[in-house]
């Protein structure tokens, strides 16, 4: 048996053993116990995608207890990728649990349910048939479920938000669904090496090719079928929460990879556009929201919206060129978009557990009730700001090196002839630079508001720092994303050999990237040598000049009148995103409530003005909130067939069974 099959038989093994040791024990020993195998089963996956990676293949068949044949387990380079990132993912968020959890997060069917969601994670990757895929893909769903409704005993919005991402995630299941039936149908086969091979094309593939977009698209919560993103993210537990924005998104972007890359590469036009159109809606209005959010993992939420909506630009420009034969820029394009899914992998998982450490020290998620915590918290401050700058895409860092190869796809692509083209490729460069700036707003926003100035609230009084598991895990992550922009030349060609298109890019210098297809070259750590030669001669002339300044005093500083300043009178997180809202208002379309209260003598006098401003989610109140009434209102109806006649009920299963067969036979 191979080192492959060896390594998958492991993790279904230390995933069998979480299950037992969550079943079996209790406590601190439940959690040690049980994060310590989770954490063994993510490395697990992570040496065995490294293995495959390095060109290791294997098949293997496993019998099944159901009517169905065999499943199939033939992980290629891309799927062995996608196993060492949502491995790593799951190593940082394993060992974080083992001191996060409390209450219903560390109950039996939470721990048992985190084993089998890394489990299922590690298998979609792997699979080699449509039947494996989908036996996966619903491992991992239903398992994700259940971690989001770890605390639905104790906030009604957790079982709400846990109906939206069950809804979405079996809409999802459906299309991807009929999506595969009608590919393999054409191409004849339910092997995914098959269907490569027989390069389906017509009206059939067409219809699989939408649906199969569309399907995964909901799984990578891309605008406008995000909207269990951010319902489910701030109701979950934060290393759940780390888990479903880092690596099960991943998947879902995985799945257009396979769709676009993999089993029908070479499209028409229209498939790239449909693409860099839906990626590019989700990047704007992800990052938007996000700029406005006040709840910190809301803002996270819409945060990955908007860097999975940058992968799938990346993808659908790389499919563009492919089809008009631009083959440099197209090679870029798709390692651009392999770049972003790992960077965002370790910049979203550290960012994410930085807010869990935040909620478990304060119990406070609300960014205009934080503040100051960077001297209580100072590890968790560190980490969560390496995270922010690597989500601004900010030098030097993962973030940026992906944005910067983006760019360099984009901006070194060819002119065809073709009008689409030279409209689309300016448009996607134009929406690359309105999300960095944006980015930027938003995670100076998420940082300094969260964690510089004056404590806004006294729960934020009492914070302390986080167990040394959870500060272990978030300096993992934070180091990852620091890894990335410091040294991307050995995993850009790594990303570039899972891609197929290895001669595109190579190592150069001290772990430097240079892109051969377009000619463009990027040293971090020459750029770091430089930035230190400069600002080391500058640091020490302030250093000489603040020890020459004359004594000072302390006095209180001027209050506009006042005695004494307070933290009210800081910016907070909604008066600092208020030049985003004005100048986005016809998009966000916020809420504002004036209320003043007058006081008994004259109506001319107020004793109080309340000024209250929500900004809810546009897509979600003019297109899912009329779907979920019309839904209620048939349901409604229906229930007019509910009389209580079992001879009706029978009737109705008699025709629904005969319509079957005439399908079937037809």
């Amino acid at each position: 048996m191979s080192a492959v099959a060896w390594g998958l038989l492991a993790q279904a093994v230390l995933a069998a053993c979480a299950v037992v040791a969550a079943i079996g024990t209790r406590g601190r020993v439940r959690n040690a116990l049980a994060g310590a195998l989770c954490a063994a089963l993510g490395a697990a996956g992570v040496v065995t995608g490294a293995l495959v990676l390095g060109g290791r293949t294997v098949t293997v068949h496993i019998a099944t207890a159901l009517p169905l044949p065999p499943m199939v387990l033939a992980p290629d380079r891309l799927g062995g990728l996608l196993m060492v990132l949502v491995g790593a993912v799951g190593v940082v968020a394993s060992s974080y649990a083992i001191g996060y959890v409390h209450g219903a997060s560390a109950s039996r069917t939470q721990w048992a349910a985190l084993a089998l969601f890394l489990l299922g994670m590690q298998l979609v990757p792997a699979a080699g048939d449509v039947l494996s895929f989908l036996l996966a893909w619903e491992l991992m769903a239903a398992a994700s479920t259940v971690l989001v409704l770890a605390e639905h005993a104790h906030r009604a919005t957790v079982r709400a938000a846990a109906v939206w991402y069950v809804v979405m995630t079996h809409l999802s299941l459906v299309l991807i669904l009929a999506g595969f039936a009608a590919l393999s149908a054409a191409a004849g086969s339910t092997q995914f090496a098959a269907m490569a091979a027989a390069r389906p094309t017509g009206a059939a593939t067409t219809a699989a090719f939408v649906l199969l977009v569309v399907g995964f698209a909901a799984k990578a919560g891309l605008v406008p079928l995000h909207v269990w993103l951010p319902r489910a993210h701030p109701e979950a537990p934060s290393h759940a929460s780390a888990l479903m924005s880092a690596a099960m998104v991943s998947l879902g972007a995985y799945g257009l990879l396979l769709v676009g890359v993999r089993l029908l590469p070479g499209g028409p036009t229209w498939w790239g556009v449909l693409l860099i159109g839906l990626g590019a809606v989700s990047a704007v209005y992800g990052i938007l929201q996000a700029g406005v959010a006040t709840d910190l993992k809301r803002l996270l939420a819409y945060s990955t919206s908007e860097n999975l909506g940058l992968v799938a630009v990346a993808l659908g420009t790389a499919m563009l060129l492919t089809t008009h034969r631009v083959p440099g820029a197209a090679s870029a394009a798709l390692v651009a978009a392999l770049l972003l899914l790992v960077s965002h992998a370790a910049f979203k998982v550290t960012l994410f557990l930085g807010a869990g450490a935040v909620l478990h020290a304060t119990g406070e998620g609300d960014l205009d009730r934080l503040g100051g915590l960077v001297h209580a918290m100072p590890w968790t401050a560190a980490a969560f700001g390496v995270g922010s700058l690597g989500a601004a895409a900010l030098p030097v860092t993962g973030g940026f090196v992906a944005e910067w190869t983006l760019l360099q796809a984009l901006i070194h692509a060819a002119r065809p002839a073709d009008r689409v083209v030279a409209v689309v490729i300016p448009l996607a460069l134009g929406v690359l630079a309105l999300t960095a700036g944006l980015s930027l707003v938003a995670f100076v926003k998420a940082f300094g508001i969260g964690f510089l100035a004056r404590a806004r609230s006294v729960a934020v009084l009492g914070a302390q720092e986080v167990p040394w598991t959870m500060r272990a895990a978030m300096v993992l992550g934070a180091l990852a994303v620091v890894g990335l922009g410091v040294l991307p030349g050995p995993v850009a060609a790594a990303l570039a050999a899972a891609a197929g298109t290895g001669d595109g890019v190579r190592t150069v210098g001290l772990g430097g990237v240079e892109l051969t297809g377009v000619g463009a070259l990027l040293s971090p750590v020459a750029l770091v040598a430089l930035g230190a030669l400069v600002a080391v001669p500058v640091l020490v002339l302030v250093v000489v000049l603040a020890r020459r300044r004359p004594a000072t005093t302390d006095t209180l500083g001027w209050g506009c009148g006042g005695v004494r300043t307070s933290a009210r009178m800081q910016y907070n997180a909604t008066s600092y995103a208020e030049p985003v809202m004005r100048i986005f208002d016809d998009v966000l379309q916020p809420t504002r409530d004036v209320v003043v209260t007058h006081v008994a003598e004259s109506a001319y006098l107020a004793e109080r003005v309340r000024f209250a401003q929500r900004v809810d989610d546009v897509v979600e109140g003019r297109l899912y909130r009329p779907l979920v009434r019309a839904a209620d209102a048939l349901a409604d109806r229906a229930r007019g067939v509910q009389n209580g006649s079992i001879q009706r009920y029978l009737a109705f299963s008699f025709t629904a069974l005969v319509a079957v067969l005439l399908v079937v036979v037809a």
